[in-house]
């Protein structure tokens, strides 16, 4: 189903559509490309496999086992893919590669980064890409060189993020600061920094809305707050179930109008922004979400665990609803009379 105005009744009648169950171990991290129906995973089972989004098949799956696969994002080409390594780190330094999903080869490998990469994206504009590491270290990078473009040092848990127009970059790091780069003058510092009031939790993921009008953070306790991209003042805020060792992930819809959010119980939540108010609670029926993220130009959004599941409107329930409401007036009338 493609992708028109989401209303209430919509979001609330998203249902799985389709199951893949054949991961050994969790998925590390999923992306969809921006322009394409694709979507890409990264588990512990060291395989990457691409998903055409529209038909919900699997394409194809390569296996990483000298290097493993952690964070993945697609480049601009629908069919290459940055990924951060698990293994060997100390040894080769090959944090970061940079994959052709095509013809299974790897067309660059960057190095830098000491340990883990923990956040990892694309630029939406141009062959810049950044990745944040447990080395305490922001890197920006691009893909057309090995050399490694500009660091910054940091002290926390490094989390990253463009805004949808590749003009702004928003880094999140020690005490809940999140702090606002221009991404062509990043050298002159941040030009703003915001705080989670009263928050000191690390924020373990930042998303721009697609209007670049709010920031949605998800925090290591499980509490998401949507933010003012512009100000940095709270909009809402919400609080869901421990899960203990596990990072939870939210995500907006495109139109920026919702969040959807795992839960430390196996949840999953929709809440409508606006109206600050949660419109859907659903079994995720795959355990903790650790991954979730709504698709760019589709009613569709996926979450994973060991499992992935594809969430799409039910018609069904849609269509009921819509029945229901259209007999409601008749029978106020009916007792009126």
């Amino acid at each position: 189903m493609s992708l028109t105005e989401l209303n209430d009744d919509t979001v609330r009648s998203m249902s799985i559509g389709a199951i893949f169950s054949d991961f050994v171990g969790k998925i590390n991290s999923l992306d969809f490309h921006r322009k394409e129906d694709l979507l890409v995973t990264a588990s512990e089972d060291d395989s990457v496999r691409f998903y055409d989004i529209a038909n919900a098949k699997l394409l194809k799956t390569t296996y990483h086992k000298r290097h493993g696969a952690d964070r993945i994002c697609f480049t601009h080409h629908p069919s290459s893919v940055i990924c951060s390594s698990r293994y060997n780190l100390e040894s080769t330094g090959e944090s970061l590669r940079y994959l052709s999903l095509y013809d299974n080869r790897c067309l660059r490998y960057f190095k830098g980064h000491k340990e883990r990469v923990v956040a990892l994206c694309m630029s939406p504009i141009n062959d810049s890409f950044m990745s944040g590491s447990l080395d305490h270290s922001v890197r920006i990078w691009d893909l057309r060189v090995n050399a490694c473009q500009g660091i910054l040092r940091l002290r926390g848990r490094p989390t990253v993020a463009y805004d949808q127009q590749g003009l702004v970059f928003a880094v999140a790091m020690e005490g809940g600061a999140i702090k606002l780069f221009d991404s062509r003058s990043y050298d002159k510092g941040p030009f703003d920094t915001f705080l989670v009031g009263g928050d000191t939790a690390e924020v373990c993921d930042i998303k721009f809305s697609n209007d670049g009008k709010s920031m949605l953070l998800t925090t290591t306790n499980n509490n998401i707050y949507v933010l003012d991209a512009y100000g940095g003042e709270k909009r809402c805020g919400f609080s869901l179930e421990p899960s203990p060792a596990t990072n939870i992930e939210a995500t907006f819809t495109p139109d920026g109008q919702y969040v959807v959010s795992g839960s430390g119980d196996g949840t999953l939540h929709a809440w409508n922004i606006n109206m600050r108010n949660e419109v859907a609670c659903w079994n995720s029926h795959i355990g903790v979400a650790s991954c979730l993220k709504w698709a760019p130009r589709r009613a569709m959004f996926v979450a994973a665990s060991t499992v992935l599941a594809f969430w799409i409107p039910d018609n069904s329930k849609l269509n009921a609803e819509a029945s229901s409401k259209d007999t409601e007036p008749a029978q106020s009338e009916h007792a009126s009379q």
